[in-house]
């Protein structure tokens, strides 16, 4: 099938070459037919004729590259996804554990820190606790669907305690369910880069949620950011990895205590 716009297989070495370098992020080589669907509308947007004119444009225009992020970022989530997860956290509250601070680190559209936000307030029985979450992503476009907390119906009619937390749309909004204003306020949503040498977050977090991000990164990135991570983390705080992911190497650093689930030393 012929395409819009030129893309040789330079401009997809050149691409994956500069998404390594803003966010360490690996693209394999068959995700060539991914980067061209996903450059394309912005390609077509700016009224350029190439990929190539559209990497010069990014070159000469450096707030392009937020726009750049945004389009080859991959965000995959749902409500309470790996559940186990949410019972580890609220297993870790209910032992006694001095929890006042949570750090989302991959936040994409909401759904993981809203269920973060969730597990709080069943595991305290009430709203009003002083746990504070934080939810970073490095795409800008999904911490603003995440600001809003409103989402298709279907993606919550499932949940046994949505009336708790969610309001059904009226109107204008029929199909769609927002957060309800108690748990939004429990979230402060903010865009991080994981690769960045300062992360504007204060350290002794009680608990860290990276999960399935550290997938798309080498080992020697996947150290250095864990190793930043943990460094945010107190001693005995709870480190929360995705299902893809072992950490079994850095049995100094952190300890197993259920199915991707760690200990800090």
């Amino acid at each position: 099938m012929e395409r819009e716009f030129g893309f040789t297989q330079s401009d997809f070495n050149k691409v994956r070459s500069i998404l390594v370098g803003l966010t360490g992020i690996n693209l394999a080589d068959s995700k060539e037919s991914l980067v061209y669907s996903r450059l394309t509308p912005r390609i077509r947007k700016l009224g350029l004729k190439s990929t190539k004119e559209y990497l010069k444009y990014l070159e000469d225009n450096l707030d392009e590259q937020e726009n750049f992020i945004n389009a080859l970022t991959t965000n995959l989530t749902s409500f309470y996804r790996e559940p186990h997860h949410f019972s580890i956290l609220a297993q870790y509250i209910n032992q006694g554990e001095s929890v006042k601070r949570i750090w989302c680190a991959a936040s994409s559209t909401g759904e993981e820190p809203y269920s973060i936000a969730m597990s709080l307030v069943k595991a305290y029985g009430k709203f009003d606790h002083d746990v504070q979450i934080i939810a970073s992503d490095i795409d800008s476009k999904v911490l603003e669907a995440a600001n809003k907390g409103t989402y298709p119906i279907e993606k919550v009619e499932a949940l046994p305690d949505k009336k708790s937390f969610f309001v059904k749309g009226k109107g204008s909004n029929v199909g769609l369910a927002k957060v309800v204003p108690q748990l939004r306020d429990m979230i402060e949503f903010i865009r991080i880069n994981l690769l960045d040498e300062s992360i504007p977050i204060e350290p002794n977090l009680d608990v860290i949620f990276c999960r399935n991000v550290m997938i798309y990164f080498d080992k020697d990135t996947q150290a250095k950011i864990l190793t930043r991570l943990l460094a945010k983390l107190r001693p005995g705080g709870l480190y929360i990895a995705g299902h893809s992911e072992n950490f079994s190497h850095f049995s100094h650093l952190i300890k197993p205590i259920g199915r991707t689930a760690y200990i800090k030393l």
